[in-house]
């Protein structure tokens, strides 16, 4: 810089101060200019290396997220669910949630089915015989005939030895075509690793039911306005 202004001095032969001044004036915003844009390429190279290692991990949602899914959930209607939990076994990474339901709403419900990301609805669960629970042995059952709730109650789907429930009744999380006991239609899964195991996410997620209001029984669909992000555990 000093010897450009020294090249100016020697250019102007000293006679015009002010011209002088004007032509050091726009030689430092130009080196100001310069370094803006490359302190805004660096910026926007750290940006796109952060979008791509967080596109590179599968399963990972911010705690943000997951603290929204959650406050939205707990208090829907009028199907809440007040208490989730997910795990891959480790078998075979299949991806098994727990979600405990509540009907949050002032009239009997019977839920019907669970409705996956693909907008389908898988409409049975996987039972094991365990004394004291219902269904007493080992099959495939109706969600309808064991899901009937009155207001303010309480029911969960899970799998006992893996989420620690007395009973099971197993549904289980994918990302293809929901069907019998599947959810598809999730864009995440749990992942079959303890360093980093993920998360089970629904874009869309809700529940068929029929209500029970004033002698009348009326079919109806609950879509949730938030996805369903549940944080996986390691897995079992």
């Amino acid at each position: 810089m000093i010897g450009k202004i020294n090249y100016l001095k020697r250019a102007l032969g000293h006679t015009d101060k002010r011209f002088l001044i004007l032509a050091i004036g726009m030689q430092l915003r130009a080196q100001g200019a310069t370094e803006y844009l490359v302190l805004l390429a660096v910026v926007l190279i750290v940006a796109l290396v952060s979008v791509a290692l967080l596109g590179f991990f599968p399963g990972m949602a911010s705690d943000a997220q997951m603290t929204q899914s959650k406050a939205y959930w707990s208090s829907a209607s009028p199907i809440a669910i007040t208490e989730w939990d997910a795990r891959a076994r480790a078998t075979d990474g299949t991806s098994f949630p727990y979600l405990r339901i509540k009907n949050n709403g002032a009239y009997p419900i019977r839920v019907n089915g669970i409705v996956g990301g693909d907008g389908a609805a898988a409409t049975t669960f996987y039972a094991q015989t365990i004394a004291g629970c219902e269904p007493g042995t080992t099959g495939y059952y109706n969600i309808s005939d064991y899901f009937y709730m009155a207001p303010g109650e309480e029911k969960y789907f899970a799998w006992a030895s893996c989420h620690g429930s007395a009973c099971s009744r197993r549904i289980t999380s994918g990302t293809g075509a929901s069907s019998l006991y599947a959810l598809g239609g999730a864009t995440t899964v749990c992942q079959n690793s303890s360093a980093s195991p993920g998360s089970i996410t629904y874009p869309t997620f809700g529940f068929e039911y029929t209500q029970y209001m004033e002698g009348q029984q009326i079919a109806k669909r609950q879509i949730g306005a938030k996805p369903l992000i549940i944080k996986c555990r390691d897995p079992y």
